[in-house]
This record gives structure tokens, sequence and C-alpha cells, in this order.
């Protein structure tokens, strides 16, 4: 369960009261998403309408806004549009963080139900479309591009001598066994993707907008059959593997079966996919998770009430079928 930030809901009230003409009744915190930086709440307004309000850190998150009036424009279907202020902005600062509101739409997460064969299909459709978007140069110098950088890898690398420590925590205790016992599939994982990262650098893929973490808990499921992508806080230009390499994945222990990613290249349809590209997203997806994870449980306690759940979700990474094991799968054969 994430927690939430330090501001209080009258403060939030009266936030969406004076800036977006919403009275409201309730306002629930929803304990969603890994993002440690972000909190959600469901704002039941006095007229009966709801509203999705994401709370997140700093004033320079509003590049999600940006994107999605992008792809409003360009008639892709499957977004949620936020709400505009009564002043006409997309967004509304609050003390240190940016508002965001949205209508709330009644459904489930990718984690909590699996897609029809008709959902994998718009999933395909829709990446597609995202991936043949011009996107103008005022939007494109705002977003970041891929670097293939090394950040993640020397975090997880710094690791290394912590694991070696007899922690007073119980969770860091629990983690540092963990990760001593799978300290070879870490090894090669973060060498891997050194690896295969130094390779594609040199390379000259053709870059396209892409969403950068379109897993399972970021497509929600309505009860009439349609799908919205949601949480465009990181796009990234990139070769479209960096999207692709979920589709078959296994991030969360789901869209692990090909049946389901064939339904999905139905309807993203005829593409050359370039297999080290996938593998290296693969590999460093993972390292990534590590890094964040690792450094959360090992080095700090502050997050108290997350940290059952940050463990929970590191070792299910190295379970049967999951994302280590497809990464791995992902690589046979690969002569880079």
């Amino acid at each position: 369960m994430l927690e939430k930030h330090p501001l209080s809901d009258p403060l939030i009230i009266s936030c969406l009261n004076a800036n977006y003409g919403i009275e409201v009744a309730t306002l629930t915190f929803l304990p969603l998403g890994a993002d440690l930086e972000a909190s959600l709440y469901k704002a039941q307004a006095t007229t009966q309408a709801s509203y999705f309000v994401k709370l997140k850190r700093g004033h320079h998150h509003n590049i999600s806004v940006v994107i999605v009036q992008l792809l409003q424009m360009a008639g892709i279907q499957q977004i949620i549009p936020p709400v505009k202020t009564i002043h006409g902005q997309l967004t509304q600062h609050i003390e240190d963080f940016t508002l965001i509101v949205y209508p709330f739409i009644e459904g489930r997460d990718g984690f909590s139900r699996n897609l029809t064969d008709n959902q994998w299909l718009q999933l395909g459709e829709a990446l597609r479309q995202l991936h043949e978007i011009d996107v103008p140069p005022s939007i494109r110098n705002r977003v970041r591009h891929e670097l293939y950088s090394p950040r993640w890898r020397e975090a997880v690398r710094s690791l290394y001598t912590h694991i070696e420590t007899e922690f007073a925590d119980e969770m860091a205790l629990k983690l540092s066994k963990f990760m001593r016992k799978n300290i070879l599939a870490i090894h090669r994982l973060v060498d891997r993707a050194e690896q295969l990262g130094q390779k594609l650098q040199k390379q000259s893929a053709k870059f396209v907008l892409c969403h950068s973490d379109i897993h399972a808990g970021n497509v929600l499921l309505d009860e009439d059959d349609k799908i919205y992508i949601v949480d465009w806080d990181e796009p990234i230009m990139a070769p479209k593997e960096r999207d692709l390499m979920f589709m078959g994945g296994g991030v969360g222990n789901v869209w692990n079966n090909p049946h389901e990613e064939k339904l999905f290249y139905n309807g993203y349809g005829k593409t050359e996919v370039n297999t080290a590209m996938l593998a290296y997203y693969r590999h460093e997806r993972i390292v990534e998770d590590i890094a964040i994870y690792g450094k959360e449980l090992l080095l700090t306690t502050a997050r108290g009430k997350d940290r059952p759940e940050m463990y929970r979700q590191f070792i299910g990474m190295f379970e049967p079928r999951g994302v280590v094991d497809i990464a791995f799968k992902t690589d046979e054969g690969l002569v880079v």
C-alpha cells in the first residue's frame, strides 16, 4: 500500500473547489501504483460525478497532459483527457505538488483482470497509432530521449556491498539474503544490459513516441470492453521496442502468455521487432526495479507501510515465467 503525500485532505478539497469548481462530498485515498512520488485519490462530487485526482511531487510533470492532448488530437480513443481548471489550465500547482484531475472511469487494471481478445487487439491498434504519431518539435524537445544510460546498472552495483550487511531491520535482512541467493542472476542481468546497451547505442534505430511503462497496471479495462492507457508521466522518444517489450514480458507475472502476445500483434500490425532491443529493454527494466526497490528496502526504512509490498514485488520478478525468466529466454541465442 502506497502512503499519502503530506498534503491534508481539506487542502486538496479546497483546491478542487477553488480551481475546478468541484464541490467534493468525499475524498478517498487510492493505494495504487508503484510511483513513490505520486498519490492518487477518488473525489466524489456533490453532483454525483466522480473524479480521479493525481498529486505528483514537483512542478515539472505536466508533459503527461501535453502528450495526452497530442494523442487526443491524433484520434487515439484509448486515453482519458484531463479535466481543465476553470481558467482552462490542464494542471494546478498546490504547494510543492502538481495536481491533475481526470474523469473517474469505473474499471479494473490488467493486473486484476485478464484482457479479452478484443481488448488485446485494441491495445495493439492504440500502440501502433502512438508509434506513428508525428511529434511536433516543440513537444519532441520536451520529451526525454533514449540514451541507454548506465544509471540503473551503476545503482545496482552500488548495492552489492550492502547485501553483505547483517541488517537489524527485518525486511532489509530478508532482501539481502534473497539477493545473495540470486546474485548470479542479478550479475547476469546487469552485465548483459550493459553489453546490449553499448552495442545498441552505436546503432541508429528509428525513435518514436513511446509510453515507456505500458504494463498491465497502466491499462484500465471498463465494463463495456473498452481499454484506456493511463499514466503518461514518463514518455520517451525511443525505438518502438521500448513499449513492445511489455507484450509477453511478464511484468507483475501477467502478460506472459504467447496467445496474448499474438493477439496484440494482430492489432498492432506487421512489424519487424529487433530481438536484441527487446532483450535489452527487458533486462534493463528489471535492473531499474532492483535498483529502486533495493535502495528503498536496504538503505532506508522511511516508507514503512510500503515495504512488504515492495519486497513481494521484488521476489516476484524471480518466479517461474516471471520477468527474469522471460528476459533470459529473449536473450537466448543472441550473439551480441
